[in-house]
């Protein structure tokens, strides 16, 4: 009888050992990928923490019509225009910069709808968002950042986490993970004038922004069609209120600002036909109009200094 030659088993199992080990590595790999992916959509984490601004180099600027206002080089952090630039100040809208973060932090189904309640339309300012209507989470997000409406923003609030207050601590907990220890809300709005920051944290603030695919998209579009989903008028288009869309320069994020005590407010980051990025902002402009022509002589005089 022919012999049988028997496996060595302690061979077998450390290869075996060793085939179970490589699946786990991929599957790791494999998965750690998938979340990235995720966290690369609507739900952004921030990770670009500790964006550094370079003060080093600041040049003599035009003289501008607002109380505070900054231009830096998106790309090193070079400040090239500063004026009053840690003065804290009243920010208005440009607080649902926060409001928006802390809602996609929260990375809900944005399919999800909510209605338009008398509540939310207390002291709200103009809206083209009537009472009793119902919209999905998505078109209210593009409402809130876009077109700085407030009883939008107040429906996003309640549904994401019920009541004003407690939507207010995670917007303050949010920028205090992000290193901003001037800027304070009230509220998730920006109609109290204690919604606070300065020129430099904002600055920052739509620098972390821009790292949210959503905030990114919906503040770059001109108009958007939303869907009022209970209502004979099917769908609208509600506008932006960045008029630097229609200027010469890309807009690839922003927010408008305006109560009393704030006067008129504008952040965007920019680009010129050569790819280059600006990030500018105004605080406590004495008028509408005038923000926007202060703001495209300060990107003029800046793309001259970097060009």
């Amino acid at each position: 009888m022919r012999a049988v030659d028997i496996p060595d088993m302690s061979k077998l199992w450390a290869i075996g050992r060793g085939f179970i080990l490589t699946a786990a590595v991929v599957l790791f790999f494999t998965n750690s990928l998938g979340y990235l992916e995720s966290v690369g959509d609507s739900s952004v984490k921030v990770l670009s923490q500790g964006y550094h601004l370079d003060f080093d180099h600041v040049l003599d600027g035009p003289r501008l019509n607002a109380r505070a206002a900054l231009l830096v080089n998106y790309e090193n952090g070079e400040v090239l225009y500063s004026r009053n630039a840690d003065e804290v100040r009243s920010i208005a809208s440009i607080s649902k910069l926060v409001t928006a973060m802390v809602v996609l932090d929260k990375g809900i189904n944005l399919e999800r709808t909510e209605k338009i309640t008398p509540e939310d339309a207390q002291h709200s300012s103009r809206s083209r968002l009537r009472v009793g209507s119902e919209l999905a989470l998505r078109d209210l997000l593009y409402a809130t950042l876009a077109s700085s409406d407030n009883r939008a923003a107040r429906a996003l609030t309640r549904a994401v986490s019920g009541t004003p207050e407690r939507f207010t601590d995670e917007m303050n907990a949010k920028v205090r993970e992000l290193g901003l220890t001037r800027t304070h809300f009230c509220e998730p709005t920006g109609l109290d004038s204690g919604n606070v920051s300065t020129a430099r944290e904002v600055a920052k603030l739509i620098h972390y922004a821009y790292d949210y695919e959503l905030i990114a998209e919906f503040t770059a579009q001109k108009e958007h069609r939303t869907r009022f989903l209970n209502r004979r008028e099917y769908a609208r288009m509600l506008p932006n209120t960045n008029r630097l869309l229609w200027s010469r320069y890309g807009v690839l994020a922003g927010k408008t600002g305006y109560i009393q005590a704030s006067d008129y407010c504008l952040t965007s980051i920019v680009t010129n036909d050569k790819g280059e990025r600006l990030t500018l902002v105004l605080l406590g402009v004495p008028g509408d109009r005038l923000r926007f022509k202060e703001a495209r002589r300060l990107i003029d005089w800046g793309y001259r200094q970097v060009s």
